[in-house]
Parts: structure tokens; sequence; C-alpha cells
């Protein structure tokens, strides 16, 4: 079953990376945001891939076809390249089929993900973000969706609040004091998983999450997946050097993976 992956966006809010490579390709660690992304998917047996591509999308391509340079050793004979060697180590292999596809700069994401219609050959397929991480279960999240039997999926996400929350009684003093909780309100936290008849619901226009969205809300056939555990997205630099942060610990919550 394929993954989709939105990876064409002009990353506008994360400009200090982004002038310079596509935001899925900003990195976390010492690997992009997408590699991370794709590993999450490929745990769970989920190794076709599909990305959609708008802004130096060729940097996308490039360096998935300079993979073997990047994860491994090699000898290079100058004189004859074909004859380069590369010392494997097989845990470090990615088992991974990716189709590129070229969406347009300035393509909504609806119309992105109308554009590779023709790729999805199976009755379901699994779409996200280029940006978004969590400790989610894909084959559970699928389960759920089978189990519906409704058109769309979207995972929910309870987002932590930027700052501290204060309450107090009517004399002013504080009572309580939350460090960042979680918000009332769900978000869409991407992480879909779509039938193939929701390609009747996209125009080449559209922005997935207005028309598309609502038309299928109006008609029942959107479930939301509420996901109680980990997320975050890369939006801006805050967001970046936090995700570093939480990568370098040690601990990073997405890393599902051994």
């Amino acid at each position: 079953m394929k993954t989709v992956i939105l990876c064409g966006g002009q990353g506008t809010r994360l400009r200090e990376h982004t002038e310079f490579v596509p935001k899925p390709l900003v990195h976390v660690g010492n690997m992009p945001i997408l590699w991370h992304i794709m590993k999450i998917y490929s745990h769970f047996g989920h190794k076709d891939f599909v990305l959609c591509l708008g802004y130096k999308g060729h940097e996308i391509k490039n360096f998935f076809m300079t993979y073997d340079l990047l994860k491994h050793d090699f000898t290079l004979n100058l004189a004859n390249r074909d004859s380069t060697h590369f010392y494997h180590n097989n845990h470090l292999l990615e088992d991974w089929k990716i189709t590129f596809v070229e969406t347009g700069l300035e393509t909504n994401t609806g119309g992105r993900i109308k554009q590779v219609e023709k790729y999805i050959d199976d009755d379901n397929f699994f779409m996200t973000y280029g940006d978004g991480l969590a400790n989610i279960n894909i084959n559970e999240l699928y389960k759920f969706h089978l189990n519906h039997k409704k058109i769309a999926t979207l995972t929910s996400i309870q987002p932590m609040s930027r700052f501290g929350i204060v309450t107090f009684d009517d004399k002013g003093i504080i009572t309580s004091f939350k460090e960042k909780p979680k918000l009332d309100g769900w978000i869409n936290g991407g992480f879909f998983v779509l039938k193939k008849d929701v390609f009747d619901y996209i125009g080449e226009n559209d922005v997935f999450e207005q028309d598309p969205l609502i038309k299928l809300a109006k008609d029942k056939e959107l479930m939301s997946y509420p996901h109680n555990g980990f997320w975050e997205c890369m939006d801006t630099h805050r967001d970046y050097e936090m995700l570093n942060k939480i990568w370098n610990s040690g601990n990073a919550f997405w890393k599902v993976w051994k």
C-alpha cells in the first residue's frame, strides 16, 4: 500500500532553512525530516512511497539518488566510475520504493494529491505532510480506517500550549499553574488513510484541507482517529530547534524503529 507525502510547499515560515533546501530536507539530527517520516511508515511495513514534489523538488530527487554516497563508505575510481565500490552495511540500507511526482511550484495541496491518482493501485492509501512527526501506530490507524468503512480518516491531535496556564480566583489569587498543557481542541495532524474514492472529491485547484474535507464531512465520509500520544510539526525555526533538541537528547518520541 502506498504512502503519499506532500513535499511541494515553500515553507515560508522556515525561511532561514528553506531558502536553500525544500522543507522536507531540513534536518533533524543528521537526516532530513522527510527521512524520519518515511522511517515511521517503513517500521510498520509500508515502504512504497509517492512524493509530491514542488519547490526545489530536484533537491529531494538528488538526496535519494545519492543516498548510497551519504550512508556508506566507498572507493571511487576516477578513471572508471562504474567500478566504484560501496562498503554496504545492511543495517543502513532502506528497502524503499519511491515514486517522484512533479506536481508544480504553486499547486495547492488538493491539486498535488489529485496528480498522483494514476499511481495509486490499491483501494486505500496513506497520505501525510512532509513536516509532521508522531509516535503513531500506523497499523492501528489503518485497522481503524478499515473498520469504519468511510472514505477518509484524519488523525486528530491535541496540541500543546506554547505557554503555561494559570488559574486564579475572584481576588486574583493564583490557584493553579500548568506548564504548557494540552489544549482542549483538536487539530488536523495529518497521517491520513484514504480510499481511492477521495479523488472524486478533489479538484485540480483545491486546497485539500478546505472544500474536499468539508464535502467529505458533509457526506459523513470523514472520520477522526484521535492520537493521544506525542506529535510535533516543523513549521518555524523554533520548531526546528525543539525537534533537534529532542533528537539530540536520545529520547525522540517518534523514533519507533530500532
